[in-house]
Parts: structure tokens; sequence; C-alpha cells
């Protein structure tokens, strides 16, 4: 690419999507689908969060809530995380499949890198502080009512979005110091840092390496933590000898480990694997995965595995047919 010496560029205002495909027919396909699982996803987590907050089962006053239930305090703001993620994406690749060239101006671009990478950065923390949580109700359920105080819910929360924020913030200004003099057509359905990484003209190494060094540090210490926490875990049930309270202890457990192999799993091919190791359409693939069929998934793997969220729904839709 020639460089802006030559004064024969223009600086790039607006960048086009060329989204997932081009095929008409699948086009109208993938809108209905897409459509279908955004529908599910805003209701689905929506649902979430309005069952926790009116059930007496669920949710308490706050202060109280947050001693004796803090994962679904936890749960509450991963279904929140996970609607403004949906929503940071979806409506733009619904419009991609209705128009021939979808325009995403600079600094809309700008602002859903910033929404994707913070979201995808509170789903780490969240993920993290509910495998504390699992790991101080199991090894430690004498003690959980401190270690998981109000206080330390909070702070926990605090942890988790101004890391979102930090990490976001890093992308952010990386993506501001970057130059585009030439092509603006990006290869993917929403504005990703590696395909902007591919279009910039000036030199990428160091906008590229403080991102990755952020985004890095968050997957290593929320990973550890997570990983810790279920090595504890899974010691702790082993030493039990009833088997019914190694099935009660473990079956707490399978919603977040189900969440946790999905989201992690994903983000492994996308993020970590070399780029050599698979296509543009693979990782598009993967990436609609993480941004659109995951937040559908998320409340459904916790209202389909969790008695407690089973038992609340049961309650209230019992409480609103009979009222």
């Amino acid at each position: 690419m020639d460089s802006l010496g030559d004064g024969n560029h223009t600086a790039v205002t607006e960048f086009i999507l060329l989204g997932l495909t081009h095929d008409p027919v699948l086009r109208v396909f993938l809108f209905i689908i897409i459509l279908c699982i955004y529908l599910v996803t805003v209701f689905g987590n929506l649902s979430t969060i309005f069952l926790i907050r009116v059930s007496t089962q669920l949710h308490h006053p706050i202060l109280s809530s947050l001693v004796h239930h803090p994962m679904y305090f936890f749960l509450s703001h991963l279904a929140f995380t996970d609607i403004v993620y949906s929503s940071s994406v979806t409506p733009n690749m619904l419009v991609n499949f209705l128009v021939d060239n979808n325009m995403i101006s600079f600094l809309g671009c700008a602002t859903q890198l910033g929404t994707v990478i913070f979201c995808g950065t509170v789903e780490c923390f969240l993920l993290a502080a509910m495998a504390y949580d699992r790991f101080v109700a199991i090894c430690d359920p004498l003690l959980y009512s401190t270690k998981m105080s109000t206080r330390v819910c909070l702070q926990l929360l605090v942890v988790t979005y101004v890391g979102g924020f930090l990490d976001a913030s890093s992308f952010t200004f990386s993506f501001f110091s970057l130059l585009f003099c030439g092509p603006n057509k990006i290869n993917h359905f929403f504005c990703d840092f590696a395909p902007l990484l591919e279009l910039s003209c000036s030199d990428v190494s160091v906008s590229a390496v403080v991102p990755s060094f952020t985004s890095g540090s968050v997957i290593v210490v929320t990973v550890i933590v997570i990983a810790v926490s279920y090595i504890y875990i899974l010691i702790t049930i082993l030493k039990m000898r009833s088997t019914e309270g190694r099935h009660k202890a473990f079956s707490t457990c399978t919603s977040h480990l189900t969440t946790v192999s999905l989201y992690y799993g994903t983000g492994t091919f996308v993020y970590v694997l070399p780029k050599s190791s698979y296509s543009t359409d693979q990782n598009k693939v993967a990436s609609v995965f993480y941004t659109v069929v995951i937040p559908m998934l998320n409340p459904l793997i916790y209202s389909l595995r969790n008695n407690e969220i089973k038992g609340a729904l049961k309650k209230e839709l019992g409480r609103k047919i009979f009222s």
C-alpha cells in the first residue's frame, strides 16, 4: 500500500461491512434465522433479569440478596451484558442482509468496536466472579456469607466494569491512532479489530501490541481464577462421602461450566489459534457464535439446568395464571 507521503490518498471517513455472504438466497435465510435468534436473546435475557428481580426465591431486598444469592446477582448482570453485546452487532448485521453496501461511519465503527470489547471483557470477569462464588459455596460454605458479602459482590462488580472499560479503551484509542487512506471494505459483519488493522496504511506494531496485552491479561487472569476455582471444587467434591452430596454440589456448577466452555472455546478459536489454521469465513462463523448465539444460549442454559431458576419460573407463572 502506498504511503501518505505521495499525496494521492484521502482519509477514510466511513467503512463498508462486507457481511457474511453475497448470496441473495442465503441472505434471506440468514436474516430470518438471526432475527429470530436476536428476538429470543432479548426476550430470554430480559426475562432472566425480571425473574431475578421479582422472585422472592431468588432475589430479596438488596442488602440480603447479595449475601444469600450472589450467583443470581451476577447472573442478572450477565444477562444485561448479553443484551448489549448482541445489540451492538446484530441489528447492523440484519441491515447488511437487506442492502448491497452496508456503510458505517468512522465514529460508528469505533463505538461498535469499543462496545463489543467492553461486553466481551465484562463477560469474562463475570464468569470468573461466578466461578469464585461456586468455589466459596462448595469449598467453604460456613464462611460463604462473609466471603460473598454485599461489599465483596459490589467490589467484584466494580472491578468487572472498570476492567471492561480499560480494555475497551485500549482498543478504541488504538483504533483512533490508525490511519486509513485506501481500501475501506471490512471483510466482516462488524468492526472487529483484526480486519481493521489489515486496512490501515500506518505502522500497526504499537497499535496492535497494547490491545493484545490488555485483552491477553484479561483472558489469562480470568482463566486462572476459573481453573483454580474448579480444581478446588473438584477436589472438595471427590472428598465427599455422600453420592447425593456430590451430585448436588456438581449440579450447581453445570450451568456455569457449560457457559464457560462455550464462551472461552469459541474465543480461543477466534483470537488464540494462528490465523493460518482457519479461513476468514470460519472466523466469521465463530464470531457469529460468540456475539449472537451465545447471548441467546446463556438464559436457556441457566433456565433449563438450574433447579432454583426453574422453580422460581414455575412459581411466578403459577402466580400470574391464578391471580
